[in-house]
């Protein structure tokens, strides 16, 4: 397996060169997520193996104003499954920790057929749940894959992007809608129906790796039913670097 660590990150230009395609009024959801699919890396981003992110986050609880909790240190293993259909299930392996100060907040992991928590193991219809409010971005990479239905929607506007909206639907049916810049192809937001609502991404701040190809947000801002439930502000990418199994495995008890 490639081993590409870490390398300098280039800032996003204000607008990224894409491919010239057609007039804008004449393109149709699968041109659009072609688009932003060579925009996010082309093949080095649609088939990459895994991918480690970290940085820190601010939660927010379900009622008043102020944050619930900080992590200053936020952290993300992923490894991806290459066959994927399924838009809003478990896939691949993954885990995520988040401390602050050195103190355990929470973590959560997968690791192809359990999920758990600093807890314990997870029941398999709570976990369900559980991913089924949370996962979602990744299956934009198997969008030309066969028995996918890409459907352009209502243009729109994000932060003061124009935007394209495109719906993707998976081989079993699951939608989530995918907002493409008009200008760079980047991809901004992403929205499905969830457990606990409308749940909407926006993402921003974007940094370029070189080898592999790779574009990444800097900062993500997840919302349910139009509600800030927290921010993630990503530091440090790293694409394709081995990840040894024991990552994923449940803590003993």
């Amino acid at each position: 397996m490639p081993n590409y660590r870490y390398l300098s990150l280039f800032i996003l230009p204000f607008m990224l060169s894409g491919p010239v395609w057609a007039a804008d009024g004449d393109l149709d959801g699968p041109q659009i997520l072609a688009l932003a699919r060579e925009a996010a890396g082309g093949d080095d981003w649609a088939n990459a193996q895994t991918l480690m992110l970290s940085g820190r986050a601010v939660f927010y609880g379900p009622t008043g104003y102020k944050p619930r909790s900080i992590a200053s240190d936020y952290r993300m293993w992923r490894e991806f499954d290459p066959d994927r259909n399924i838009a809003h299930g478990a896939d691949g392996k993954v885990r995520i920790i988040a401390k602050n100060d050195g103190k355990l907040i929470f973590e959560v992991g997968y690791d192809g057929e359990t999920t758990w928590t600093e807890k314990g193991i997870t029941p398999k219809a709570q976990a369900d749940k559980f991913w089924a409010s949370n996962f979602g971005f990744g299956i934009i990479r198997q969008a030309q894959q066969p028995g996918f239905v890409a459907n352009r929607l209502p243009d729109d506007d994000i932060g003061g992007h124009a935007i394209y909206k495109v719906e993707l639907v998976d081989p079993t049916g699951g939608k989530t809608q995918f907002g493409i810049d008009q200008q760079s192809y980047a991809i901004r937001t992403m929205g499905f129906r969830t457990p606990k609502g409308w749940h909407l991404r926006v993402y921003d701040d974007f940094v370029r790796l070189q080898k592999p190809r790779w574009l990444q947000s800097r900062h993500v801002t997840l919302y349910y039913d139009g509600k800030k439930s927290n921010e993630v502000f990503w530091e440090k990418t790293t694409v394709n670097q081995v990840i040894a199994p024991a990552i994923f495995r449940s803590p003993p008890p």
